[in-house]
């Protein structure tokens, strides 16, 4: 079934209602997604939203891994993601028998492997504890003193959290193939034509971005920092659904998105294969639906309530 967008949102409303869902979205959805979701975050925010929710249905817009985070703390209500397809680099970067068979190798280095949320239900099921970009400070600083620490799967990501903690990790080699296209030369060419504008930065780039950001953070720290900026010009490098949010919290600022080598712009294309289509069908036919084994799902369930305890 095809309909106009004035049509899709009243469809998606009514079926929202039928279904007591509830319809979240990462600050990376488009702009019509994330106007129409009940909730809009970031991967902790969402974490939480997930978990306090009393909806029977919980519509993910946002990419896998997220919905299988919500089906986790969820395993009673049924989790549904628009496009069964919306991977992850970072995810794809990290398969569980490959961090299992490294654990297992290195089983006398005795590892507390903390894992970064971009990771599958898996992965999540072979560590410690979970962390997001907006906690992960917070969770490797309360991690053990005694074993040395497995850090997956960004390797920048982990490099940005040594700096601000100076524990030592062992990082995984893992990327988002969308943060690592923003170089210093295609920063340097926007801050050229906007000299004083300030450079907001999240901490998947590589070690070159992130040291000529004025502030390297989560995409919803960044939310207050584009609010309480002292200037007008803010260059934000992140991926581009992030612009449509700050726009509207921080109507006042001039924001850029930050360009990369290759393009002006930087759509995740996972993020962007869910639709307000694919979002009333799911909504419709409640699929495809997130689901795992009931063993891996209590094996991750532990290490992500770990950190949403760790986090408050």
């Amino acid at each position: 079934m095809t309909s106009t967008s004035l049509d899709l949102r009243d469809e998606i409303q009514r079926l929202k209602k039928e279904r007591n869902a509830v319809i979240l979205a990462h600050n990376y959805q488009t702009g019509d997604i994330q106007d129409l979701a009940d909730y809009v975050g970031d991967s902790l925010g969402l974490a939480y939203r997930a978990q306090e929710t009393d909806a029977d249905v919980i519509a993910f817009c946002g990419v896998h891994f997220m919905a299988e985070t919500a089906k986790i703390v969820n395993p009673n209500k049924t989790v549904v993601l628009p496009d069964k397809d919306a991977g992850c680099s970072l995810e794809e970067s990290c398969p569980a028998d490959e961090l299992e068979k490294f654990i297992n190798d290195h089983a006398d280095k005795n590892y507390y492997v903390i894992a970064y949320i971009n990771c599958s239900a898996g992965v999540k099921a072979l560590c410690d504890v979970i962390c997001t970009s907006g906690n992960a400070i917070k969770i490797v600083n309360q991690a053990p003193t005694d074993r040395p620490i497995l850090f997956v799967p960004d390797a920048n990501l982990g490099a940005w959290v040594m700096e601000q903690t100076g524990r030592k990790m062992d990082l995984w080699q893992g990327a988002c193939y969308v943060h690592v296209e923003f170089t210093r030369d295609s920063i340097n060419k926007i801050k050229a034509e906007y000299p004083d504008a300030l450079v907001v930065a999240h901490p998947e780039c590589t070690t070159a971005v992130r040291l000529l950001a004025d502030e390297v953070c989560s995409t919803e720290k960044m939310v207050d920092y584009c609010k309480d900026a002292p200037v007008k010009n803010i260059i934000v490098v992140t991926e581009s659904g992030m612009l449509h949010r700050l726009q509207k919290e921080a109507p006042d600022k001039n924001l850029i998105a930050g360009p990369t080598d290759r393009c002006a712009c930087s759509d995740c294309r996972f993020m962007k294969m869910n639709t307000l289509q694919k979002l009333r069908d799911c909504l419709d036919h409640l699929a495809p639906q997130v689901e795992m084994p009931e063993d891996v799902r209590k094996r991750a369930e532990a290490p992500l309530l770990k950190m949403l305890e760790q986090s408050k």
